[in-house]
């Protein structure tokens, strides 16, 4: 295995090439940081060019940063951070900026005046869109543009196995460089003062999933093998509206935001029955009221209708179609289907992790010398569920954060603490913990428990049924007993897809032992049997979300440190 240190000695490793690990990158090689940035596949491929629906901020004149503030809790079910939220809402339209003066070109009307959006749960239509619905690509395209042209290393197709810990503190990474399906890869040890998780989330844990292949959660399982403290893992975000024909393909929420509508195969509207904003409820409940119609009609999907948008006349319609969401009218034309002039059929799907590697609001977790930043992090922003377009918007503010605070970090040699406990390496399972019994597994093979032999599909189908839309404590408690019997199985991983599959597990483990533990059905995390959530006492007080809890960006020299 060869070892060796970051380009000029001891510096910062960033892991991940979506929008939070590139603006880490950039901040942190702009504040003096020696940085190399390790990526799974090429740049280009993160999570964030898959993002339709855009990103939100308050960049319009009568728009108001409380109504954000307050958007984004009530979403969360109250169970967002406050301090967080600010944070989010008040540095958002700087990065917003930032973006723009990279390149970003945020699509603009007739006036040369940003196009307003309109998404679910958001009070206002503060959302910005590039290309209609290719934000996530229009920002990927910008950013890998400006990190090729910047003294940051890159190193592709770099698998991250393992962090490296040396006397309590993070002090690099372990890769797989450069597998392919012909050849296996090589085994390196990059050392590094600071590392910085932006390895996405684990879409891939559920068998229907709006995410690519690479979304195995291999950041968070990493961290928590190091010990570093996670948190809300239990809440799993389902988009509503994925193309139910041919592969997974979502079908953004700014379709319905634009006037598109869902109804049952009879042709009636059903999302009031759930919500009074029907189609533009937050996510976590117009997901559910799709899953209860389609459970109502055999399992058949739903259909959106963006028959009646726009114009009456089918041809002025399909062009307004084309022009406003040219990727997926692209995608559903593939399919066979005219959205112009018949509804689509639709069904929820896996979408984003609220939860993450527990961090401050600077990115810090509770393990020295290691940060996360975007899906990977837990900043307290999303609560239960996350308000649309929140998303890209967290990626660019904690990302910008995260790398703005790293030099300081190392000129210093503190670690400011963040909050959460930080637990060892573990000596019984997460799930051992939650359900306080170590013999969860042996008590349920003694019923009967039917663990089949571990694959990847077999852990999908298992989260998807037990630990996915709609929860109750006898679906988590066989997922935590075929879980326990995978995990007390010894495999050795060779591969990245070895490795990916332990990752998966790991995670899976973390989320049921979380969703056990919480007994309150809330957000995304929907209980059948559990108790209502009851609204923290903030949330009556939202529009006065405490602005002095807000830490700006600190003033950094830009004097070279071992960073």
């Amino acid at each position: 295995m060869t070892v060796h240190e970051t380009a000029g000695g001891p510096g910062t490793i960033v892991v991940g090439s979506g929008i939070a690990g590139l603006l880490t990158a950039l901040h942190a090689v702009e504040r003096g940081c020696r940085v190399t940035l390790v990526t799974k596949d090429v740049l280009e491929h993160a999570n964030t060019r898959f993002a339709q629906g855009g990103i939100a901020g308050v960049m319009f004149d009568d728009d108001r940063a409380d109504d954000h503030v307050r958007d984004t809790l009530v979403a969360g079910a109250g169970l967002s951070d406050p301090a967080a939220v600010r944070v989010l809402v008040d540095e958002g339209p700087a990065r917003i900026r930032e973006l723009i003066a990279l390149g970003v070109a945020f699509d603009r009307d007739d006036t040369g005046g940003f196009v307003k959006g309109l998404e679910a749960a958001h009070s206002y239509p503060r959302i910005l869109h590039a290309g209609g619905d290719a934000t996530g690509t229009a920002i990927e395209k910008a950013l890998v543009a400006r990190l090729r042209a910047s003294d940051v290393a890159v190193i592709e197709h770099a698998f991250l196995v393992d962090l490296v810990v040396t006397d309590g503190r993070v002090s690099g990474v372990e890769l797989i460089v450069g597998e392919t399906d012909a050849e296996p890869g090589r085994r390196e040890i990059i050392t590094a003062a600071a590392v910085v998780l932006a390895t996405g989330g684990a879409g891939e844990l559920y068998a229907h999933s709006t995410n690519p292949e690479v979304a195995t959660g291999d950041g968070i399982a990493a961290a928590i093998r190091a010990g570093a403290d996670v948190a809300d893992l239990e809440f799993f975000q389902f988009h509503p509206t994925v193309l139910a024909v041919g592969d997974s393909f979502l079908v953004s929420e700014a379709v319905r935001g634009e006037g598109a509508t869902l109804v049952d195969e009879r042709g009636r509207r059903f999302a009031f029955d759930a919500h009074p904003d029907g189609e533009l409820a937050p996510r976590d409940v117009v997901a559910r009221a799709i899953a209860r119609q389609m459970e109502a009609q055999q399992g058949r999907p739903v259909f959106l209708d963006a028959t009646h948008i726009h114009s009456e006349d089918a041809a002025e319609r399909a062009a307004f179609l084309a022009r406003r969401f040219p990727t997926i009218d692209r995608a559903v034309r593939e399919r066979g289907l005219d959205w112009a002039r018949e509804p689509i059929p639709v069904t929820p799907a896996a979408h984003y992790l609220m939860g993450g590697v527990r961090t401050d609001l600077f990115g810090r977790t509770t393990l020295p010398g290691l940060y996360a930043v975007g899906e990977a992090a837990r900043t307290g922003v999303h609560g239960a569920n996350r308000l649309a377009s929140n998303s890209l918007l967290e990626g660019a503010v904690f990302g910008a954060r995260a790398g703005d605070v790293i030099a300081r970090d190392a000129a210093s040699g503190s670690w400011p603490a963040a909050p959460g406990r930080r637990p060892a390496p573990q000596s019984q399972s997460a799930i051992a913990q939650a359900t306080g019994s170590p013999f969860v597994t042996a008590e349920r093979q003694d019923r009967g428990v039917d663990a089949p032999a571990f694959s990847r599909a077999a852990l999908q189908e298992l989260l998807w049924d037990d630990a996915g839309l709609m929860r109750d404590d006898a679906g988590l408690g066989h997922a935590a007993s075929v879980i326990s019997i995978w995990r007390a199985t010894q495999r050795t991983p060779v591969t990245e897809h070895d490795f990916e599959d332990e990752n998966l597990l790991l995670v899976a483990e973390h989320l049921v032992a979380a969703a056990i533990a919480r007994r309150e059905s809330v957000g995304a995390h929907f209980r059948s049997d559990g108790t209502p959530a009851e609204a923290p006492a903030h949330l009556a007080e939202v529009r006065s979300a405490n602005a002095a809890s807000h830490s700006p960006s600190p003033h950094l020299s830009k004097e070279p440190v071992a960073c």
